[in-house]
């Protein structure tokens, strides 16, 4: 495919799709809804659905019966984790291993100019971005993905929390999977905005940004309150009435779903003639720029309503560029305030 009919490359060699990101188009007004019809294709197909069917399997074929996670015990836990690490290792590591191992499609539709292994560094593990992403995703994500998803079981199992069955509620069931992203986006866009301050970027986010050309390794590469807090995004089912098989599918839309923003390319080449598009743009360009696209794809729109959306567009660029030199007037402000402040506090020399 030739991706220059699709978008540009600017002088370094990094490619930017033509348009821009928009937000879901229910958020209009007026009402567009022929827009909205042609949209929900894309929101089910394929991501969504490939997350459902993952949790029906889960549920089906691997998740132990009631009986047995009744006691929390390592048996099963080790179980599921001996699962989640293969499936990891076969979903993750088919993307890795086609568009940046074997370079199927070499540059086309890739973001950025380099890959990853062209760029070692002393911030990663063995200075490679590649093993780092592995190692901090299969040591550290995974194990905190299956910690949430015993925690979860467990409790419905036990009858700690309301367990709804689906031949009961199917209606209410059904509406909480339509649900289940928007609430996803709403819990990453409050704690990706909370490790953004400046004292827990530094010791917890930064691990993850450390891969500003990511690849699909680098999805679940974090910091462990990170892994942690983001997972546990599939706890809110323990609050909410719900079902294992809801809350199943929403601890995958994280674990699997994470690697949507970070696979580097707008579209994946299947055949000739045949792409998938990957919807990795927008938190690409939170990658590249830092302080834009804390939450999705828009659709909960928490970063157009806070004034931090980047569209992938000119016009994006000069909002972002207007925002920063507002922080960076507040900032000196502030620091010319302390200045002051500490010349007004200091007594003169006695031999000025």
């Amino acid at each position: 495919m030739d991706d220059q009919l699709y978008g540009t490359r600017n002088k370094r060699g990094d490619w930017a799709p033509h348009g821009r990101s928009e937000i879901a188009p229910f958020w209009a007004w007026p009402p567009q809804f022929l827009k909205v019809l042609k949209w929900i294709p894309g929101f089910v197909w394929p991501w969504n659905a490939f997350h459902m069917a993952t949790a029906l399997l889960w549920w089906y074929f691997v998740v132990p019966d009631i009986e047995t996670m009744k006691t929390l015990s390592w048996g099963w836990a080790a179980w599921l984790l001996g699962v989640n690490w293969l499936a990891a290792l076969a979903f993750y590591g088919f993307y890795e291993w086609r568009f940046y191992v074997r370079k199927v499609q070499g540059q086309r539709f890739k973001y950025h100019h380099k890959f990853p292994s062209e760029q070692p560094s002393d911030v990663f593990w063995f200075k490679s971005q590649n093993i780092d992403n592995f190692l901090r995703s299969f040591l550290v994500s995974i194990p905190l993905w299956t910690l949430v998803q015993v925690i979860f079981l467990w409790s419905f199992a036990k009858g700690s929390v309301p367990w709804l069955r689906w031949a009961d509620h199917p209606l209410y069931l059904a509406a909480l999977v339509l649900v289940a992203p928007a609430i996803h986006e709403v819990h990453f866009f409050v704690i990706h905005r909370a490790i953004h301050t400046k004292w827990l970027y530094k010791w917890i986010h930064s691990i993850h940004h450390n891969s500003v050309n990511p690849s699909p390794f680098s999805s679940l590469s974090m910091h462990p309150v990170e892994a942690f807090l983001y997972h546990a995004v599939a706890l809110w089912h323990l609050v909410i009435p719900s079902n294992p098989i809801v809350a199943l599918f929403q601890l995958h839309m994280a674990g699997f779903g994470a690697i949507n923003g970070h696979l580097g390319f707008e579209k994946l080449e299947l055949t000739d003639a045949l792409s998938m598009d990957s919807h990795a743009y927008t938190h690409y360009l939170h990658h590249k720029h830092f302080e834009v696209n804390f939450g999705g794809d828009g659709l909960i729109p928490l970063d157009t309503w806070m004034g931090t959306w980047h569209d992938g567009s000119k016009e994006g660029d000069r909002l972002m560029q207007a925002r920063y030199e507002k922080k960076l007037e507040r900032i000196n402000r502030r620091n010319n305030g302390r200045n002051d402040g500490r010349r007004k506090e200091t007594p003169p020399s006695p031999h000025e």
